[in-house]
């Protein structure tokens, strides 16, 4: 993005979506921001579920959990903030060693990372001696470091076929393994965590939008219960969602995800109706274009990964960026 951009042509993007008055009230904000990304040379980069202030407004790269830990690599910047989670900013991190990595709130955290420790994937291996353990991106660094390689909901399937064995574990989202499970023909073994606000949706939802909204489109996160899934017309991760609303067209349609998601595609599908089941994520939410500003104003909070950690873990990440 241009950091030379003006705040009212800024709000121009998003004007479909946030109000002038609530817009008046971010300017300052959004303003400081833009100066202190030029002053400090950083960037920053927004997960879909950042609200549209963010995602349109401030942050120079966006996207999913695997667009953003590809950018990371070719970021040309000396400090990243991470409008995003905190597996997502100590990801920016193993990949970016040599820069400041901030996040904006520690308490931005994940049910899923929260889920599974690194001795619960001890104990995997030692259940399950000679399976391939895959873990999902939305872990903690240690946990990458004990697997063996990690995935997306983007590419988990293409990441277990890439394997060339008939078993694998497939940790920590117990409903994104079950979904991949009936996609493919290898053995896929899940653990028990879960995404608190995909978790949420059920089919029972899907058949109630149906009745209410006759011939809306229903897309669903592969972190949705495995019925979700199946009551949905399609089914794939926020970039995969994204680019079907682009090249379909669909006359109206209901996301099942994160709430911000539908916002923040919308801005560019002005055609499209979108039916808004909102389900907001607490952790999402922490970050503001309030904290970002202190974050690039006082250098806080960075982010570390333990060096002997972050080999381990940054191997898992670039063998499945590498497939």
């Amino acid at each position: 993005m241009n950091h030379r951009v003006s705040v009212s042509a800024l709000y121009e993007r998003v004007q479909r979506v946030i109000p002038k008055a609530e817009w008046l009230s971010f300017a300052d904000d959004v303003e400081a921001i833009l100066e202190l990304k030029r002053r400090r040379n950083a960037v920053i980069l927004a997960h879909n579920y950042q609200t549209p202030e963010i995602f349109h407004g401030v942050a120079d790269i966006v996207g999913d959990s695997l667009a953003l830990a590809r950018k990371a690599i070719d970021v040309d910047a000396d400090v990243i903030v991470l409008a995003g989670v905190h597996f997502m900013a100590e990801t920016a991190k193993l990949l970016n060693p040599g820069k400041t990595v901030l996040i904006p709130d520690m308490g931005a955290g994940c049910s899923l990372a929260d889920s599974i420790t690194p001795q619960d994937v001890a104990l995997l291996r030692e259940a399950h001696p000679g399976v391939p353990i895959i873990t999902y991106v939305n872990t903690s660094a240690a946990v990458k470091a004990a697997s063996d390689i990690c995935c997306t909901s983007g590419n988990a399937r293409q990441v277990v076929e890439s394997l060339g064995v008939p078993k694998v574990l497939m940790i920590p989202d117990e409903y994104l393994a079950q979904n991949v499970a009936r996609e493919t023909k290898v053995e896929v073994l899940a653990w028990h965590g879960h995404c608190e606000v995909h978790e949420l949706f059920t089919a029972d939802d899907v058949r109630q939008l149906r009745e209410n909204y006759p011939g809306v489109t229903v897309l669903a996160h592969p972190e949705c219960p495995p019925d979700v899934v199946a009551e949905a017309d399609f089914a794939g991760s926020t970039a995969v969602m994204s680019d079907f609303v682009g090249e379909k067209r669909p006359a109206r349609v209901v996301l099942l995800t994160e709430c911000s998601m539908s916002d923040n595609v919308a801005v560019h599908h002005p055609d499209v109706d979108f039916i808004r089941p909102c389900n907001l994520c607490p952790h999402m939410k922490r970050i503001t274009l309030a904290n970002i500003r202190t974050a690039l104003e006082e250098n806080r909070h960075e982010v570390t990964v333990d060096p002997e950690v972050a080999v381990a873990a940054r191997r898992a990440v670039e063998r499945m960026l590498a497939i």
